[in-house]
């Protein structure tokens, strides 16, 4: 399996081209190969006859795995296929053999055996009954071997989407169980450490299983669905992959069947649940109504959504009123005391229903002297910040450098562009373009650590820090120093942009070489940042500050900026970080400079 792609380490086989038996020339096309960029055609550079293919279609090989072997008509490979896939490959090829030497249903009963049947025409009705369990093989086969579930064509592994990602949040299934599921339709939704992202299925087939329910977490490469033929046995897959959690596949049958009884019987009960999946934990929505229900100022805890396992879609936001929402809630109060009507004291417990909500309002107000707290659950954007910024921060040795600079220059410098600029130009751009101009006069700063090399990079691909309400993403500026300031501004403002939609694609996030992280806009006037790896350095923005400052020995008053670069001791040393800062600084001073 070839590295396609500079990030690549596995390739999923969308299409082989090409069968067992052959002839393969110079040019022809053996297999299409999905890689973590995109779907690429592989053409042969060899002459021959296709002998073996490492993997079927759907199946994923590791970069240097034994993808095909193409040699003379009749060559005995069972020994190279052993060699170089420890036995494992052998048994696709043997598959693939029996499924070229039998293409017939009616062929099969007879080759495997011609001895108990020596009149097959006898027994019509017996040749479906081999039929029926043999889809049910591969099952037992894989129960047997666990570790090759990422082998089995029907397996579905949950993808790592970013190169930090170490596990999934399902946001929401597209598809249910029972389901027909074609090439290129989408599966679920997927909320990564960086962003909320939709996986495609790359093969055909019925959707069998779900590894998880919306909100429920899966590792990297833990099995998130099975699709396969109707009819077939995935206890054994699922087995192997939970640890003996087969039954979960019945069990949402079960719920589904048991909630609708309960609902008719408890009104209350099943009230009850929905308002907690409603206000409590992580709420499912679509990120058009997430921008919808900003823009209107609703709390998407009190919104009930009607769409698939309850996500919350544009028409519940259109449609949502508090007055709607508080008459829903009353209405659901008065069956408690229809169920408690048997009592006698029925009459007495009508005004408690409606009594109840002003303690617990008493209660959230009432907490002085008291200890209250309330506790959420960590994100997965949250999760990569802690561990990637805590591995910076302890791994490698940071060292701090602060300079002022006088910014009455470029403030001046601003005006003017603003006026011809298609876009507005902000001071964090201005920035931006000194910093990249600046990496390409101090390239050491421009480096990356890499354990046992450092890397010292010609191009200059800045990232920009971005808050988000979950965190913060850092997207990438790519060649920022070939880029005017007009270009600088539009691309920073559509990543700001699509980072708060969550619509940032993990090639907007990587391969930055240094990074700038601004706080001036909330009035701080310095601080020091963490360094995001592998870069070596990060610069932390103050903001522009009008303090009395001496010019031709007068006290005039004057804009100062601080910032602070954050050096890696291993890469950076501290006449290098100065110097660099010190170019910075004459660049900002006389903006002109860098427009040249």
């Amino acid at each position: 399996m070839p590295r396609l792609s500079d990030t690549m380490t596995e390739g999923v086989i969308a299409a082989w081209h090409k069968n067992v038996g052959d002839t393969v020339k110079k040019g022809d096309l053996l297999a299409e190969i999905e890689t973590d960029k995109a779907t690429m055609e592989l053409e042969s550079y060899q002459e021959g006859v296709l002998l073996h293919r490492g993997a079927a279609d759907g199946q994923k090989l590791q970069v240097n795995d034994l993808l095909a072997i193409i040699g003379k008509q009749g060559e005995d490979v069972s020994a190279l296929v052993a060699e170089h896939s420890g036995g494992g490959a052998a048994p696709v090829e043997a598959e693939a053999a029996q499924e070229q030497a039998a293409p017939a249903p009616s062929a099969t009963p007879e080759a495997a055996a011609p001895q108990s049947q020596p009149a097959p025409q006898f027994q019509p009705a017996a040749a479906p009954a081999p039929e029926a369990p043999a889809p049910q093989q591969p099952a037992p086969a894989s129960s047997a071997a666990p570790l090759d579930l990422a082998n089995m064509e029907e397996v579905v592994l949950m993808p790592r989407l970013s190169d930090t990602m170490t596990e999934g949040v399902i946001a929401g299934w597209q598809k249910n169980v029972g389901d027909t599921v074609k090439k290129g339709e989408v599966l679920a939704e997927i909320e990564t450490d960086k962003a909320t992202m939709e996986l495609e299925s790359y093969k055909n087939g019925t959707l069998l299983y779900q590894g998880a329910k919306p909100g429920e977490k899966i590792q990297v490469n833990d099995l998130l669905c099975i699709i396969g033929e109707p009819g077939m046995n995935i206890d054994a897959i699922v087995a192997a992959a939970k640890g003996g959690a087969a039954p979960a596949t019945q069990q949402p049958a079960e719920t589904e069947a048991a909630a609708a009884p309960q609902a008719t019987a408890a009104p209350q009960a099943s009230a009850a649940p929905q308002q907690e999946v409603v206000n409590e934990g992580r709420i499912i929505a679509s990120p058009l109504a997430k921008k919808l229900a900003e823009e209107k100022g609703v709390d998407l805890r009190y919104v009930k959504g009607s769409g698939d396992n309850g996500r919350i879609v544009k028409q519940d936001i259109d449609s949502f009123s508090p007055a709607a929402a508080q008459s829903q809630a009353t209405e659901q109060a008065p069956p408690a005391p229809q169920a408690q009507s048997q009592q006698p004291a029925a009459p007495s417990q009508a005004p408690a229903p409606a009594a109840e909500p002003k303690p617990q309002a008493a209660q959230a107000a009432a907490g002085i002297g008291q200890v209250s707290f309330d506790e959420a659950p960590v994100s997965q954007m949250r999760k990569t910040i802690a561990r990637r910024l805590a591995e910076s921060k302890f791994s490698a040795p940071h060292f701090y450098l602060t300079m002022s600079i006088d910014m009455d220059s470029a403030v001046e410098t601003r005006a003017k562009l603003n006026e011809l600029s298609p876009v507005k130009i902000s001071f964090n751009d201005l920035v931006l373009k000194a910093v990249a101009v600046a990496l390409k006069q101090h390239p050491k700063v421009n480096s990356s650590w890499l354990g046992d090399k450092i890397r010292i990079n010609h191009h200059v691909n800045i990232g920009v820090a971005v808050a988000v309400d979950e965190g913060l993403l850092v997207p990438v500026v790519r060649f920022a120093d070939a880029k005017g300031l007009s270009q600088i501004s539009t691309e920073v403002k559509q990543f700001a942009q699509k980072a708060k939609d969550k619509k940032l694609q993990p090639a907007d996030w990587e391969g930055s070489t240094f990074t700038i992280s601004n706080l001036g806009m909330f009035g701080i006037d310095e601080f020091t940042a963490i360094i995001n790896p592998p870069d070596a350095c990060i610069l932390a923005i103050g903001g522009i500050a009008k303090v009395p400052v001496v010019k031709n020995g007068e006290v005039v008053p004057g804009n100062v900026m601080k910032v602070t670069l954050s050096c890696d001791h291993r890469v950076v040393d501290g006449a290098t970080g100065a110097a660099f800062l010190q170019t910075v600084k004459s660049l900002l001073e006389e903006p002109l400079r860098m427009l040249v």
